[in-house]
C-alpha cells in the first residue's frame, strides 16, 4: 500500500536507530505523523524522561538558530534528543532565505549524532492521486525537494486512496481478532471521508462495542458510527435548512467543540455533502413517509433510521432543487478551502454555515454550472 510505505519505512528506521539527522513530514495526513512521533517515543524517549527528550518548536515564534543551537548542544539528562519544528514554510517566505536553509545544512553536514530534527511541512496537501495535487502545493513541495531534500530525508504523509484504507482496516481488525464485513469496513471509510485519523479512532470504537461477538458488520458502522456523528448533523442540516442561523452557529460550535474539533472538518463537509445530496434524491423521487425513503435510498446510501423523518421534513423546506444544488456547491467551496491549509478551518466553517443559511440570490446561469462529483 504506497500510501503507508513511507511511513511505516521511518519507523523501521527508528526502530532500528538508523536516523539520518534531519528528516521533513510532507503532508498533512495526521494519522502518519502520529504513527511516526509513537514510534520515536516507543523506541527513542526513555519513560520518564519526555521532557528532556522530546522538543517542539514553530519557526513561526522561534528563530531557527535557536532550534539549532539547542539540537547541537548534548544533554546532561537524556541520551538522546528529538525535535519537532513546524513553520517550515516560514524558511520560503518573502525575502532572501539562501541563510536559514544553508544554516540546516551546515548543521546536517556535522550534526550532533545523539539529535534528530524533524521538519515539519504540514501546509502541504498530499491527495491520494498525486496527479491531482493543487498547483501550488506542487510548486511547494518541489521548492522543498529542491533545498532540503538535498541533504533531509524526505517522509511523504499524503492521503490514502478508499481501497487502501479498507485493506489496512481489514489487516488491523485480524491483529484484534476481529472480523469485519467489506461493506461495513467500506462504509467506515465512506462516511469519514478516507479521514485515517476519523477511521481509526471510530474502528477502536467499533471493536469495543461488538465486544465477544467479535465480527463488526454494516449495520454496526451505520448505527455507532454514521448515528454517532449524524444526530449532532442532522441537527446542524435541521437549522440550516430553517434558516436559523444562530442555533446553526450554536450547533457547529458545538460538532467542533466534541471529539476531534475542527482537526475533523473534512469528515464533517463530507457527512454534509452527502445529507444535501440525500435530500436532493427524497425531493427529485417525492418521497414523503420511510417506505419510499427505504426505496430511493441505496444501501450505503441510506440514512440512520432515528433520522429518516428528520430528513424527510428537512428535505422539504426546500423549494426547489436548485437550492439544494446550491447548498452542495458550497460544500464542494468549503471543501477546496480547507484543503488550501488555511489559517482557520472553524472560520471556512462558520462562512459555510452563513451562507447556507442566507436565502440564495438569483444566479445567471446557475444551470450551466458543473456540479461537483
Amino acid at each position: 500500500m504506497r500510501a503507508f510505505a513511507q511511513a511505516e519505512r521511518f519507523v523501521s528506521e527508528v526502530e532500528a536507530r538508523k536516523l539520518r539527522p534531519a528528516y521533513v513530514f510532507v503532508g498533512d495526513e495526521v494519522f502518519f505523523r502520529k504513527q511516526c512521533r509513537d514510534a520515536i517515543l516507543r523506541s527513542l524517549v526513555p519513560a520518564g524522561l519526555r521532557e528532556f527528550s522530546l522538543f517542539d518548536f514553530d519557526l513561526a515564534e522561534t528563530d531557527l538558530a535557536e532550534v539549532l543551537d539547542r539540537a547541537r548542544t548534548p544533554s546532561l539528562m537524556a541520551p538522546f534528543q528529538i525535535f519537532f519544528v513546524r513553520g517550515v514554510k516560514t524558511l520560503f517566505g518573502r525575502g532572501s532565505n539562501e541563510d536559514k536553509l544553508n544554516a540546516i545544512e551546515q548543521y546536517c553536514k556535522d550534526p550532533n549524532p545523539d539529535a534528530v530534527l524533524i521538519f515539519v511541512a504540514d501546509h502541504i496537501s498530499i491527495p491520494a492521486d498525486a496527479r491531482r495535487m493543487d498547483l501550488t502545493d506542487k510548486e511547494r513541495y518541489e521548492r522543498i525537494r529542491e533545498t532540503l531534500g538535498r541533504y533531509c530525508a524526505i517522509v511523504e504523509l499524503g492521503r490514502v486512496e478508499g481501497s487502501e484504507a479498507v485493506r489496512w482496516i481489514q489487516k488491523y481488525c485480524v491483529t484484534r481478532e476481529v472480523k469485519i464485513e467489506a461493506d461495513a469496513a467500506r462504509e467506515l471509510v465512506d462516511s469519514l471521508g478516507g479521514d485515517m485519523m476519523m477511521v481509526s479512532n471510530e474502528l477502536e470504537k467499533l471493536i469495543l462495542y461488538v465486544g465477544e461477538k467479535k465480527r463488526v458488520t454494516l449495520g454496526d458502522v451505520e448505527t455507532m458510527v454514521l448515528a454517532a456523528k449524524q444526530r449532532s448533523l442532522y441537527e446542524l442540516t435541521d437549522a440550516i435548512s430553517s434558516r436559523d442561523r444562530t442555533r446553526a452557529l450554536e450547533m457547529l460550535d458545538a460538532v467542533l467543540s466534541s471529539g476531534e474539533g475542527d482537526e475533523a472538518a473534512i469528515g464533517h463537509l463530507y457527512m454534509l455533502a452527502k445529507t444535501f445530496r440525500q435530500m436532493l434524491v427524497i425531493l427529485e423521487r417525492n418521497v414523503r413517509d420511510q417506505r419510499m425513503l427505504w426505496a430511493a435510498l441505496w444501501q450505503g446510501f441510506r440514512v440512520p433510521p432515528f433520522a429518516a423523518d428528520d430528513i424527510i421534513r428537512q428535505a422539504r423546506r426546500y423549494k426547489s432543487k436548485r437550492d439544494l444544488t446550491r447548498a452542495i456547491r458550497l460544500v464542494s467551496r468549503a471543501d477546496l478551502a480547507l484543503r488550501s491549509n488555511p489559517p482557520s478551518r472553524r472560520l471556512i466553517l462558520e462562512k459555510l454555515v452563513l451562507d447556507l443559511t442566507s436565502e440564495p440570490k438569483p444566479e445567471v446561469g446557475w444551470m450551466q454550472e458543473e456540479l461537483p462529483v
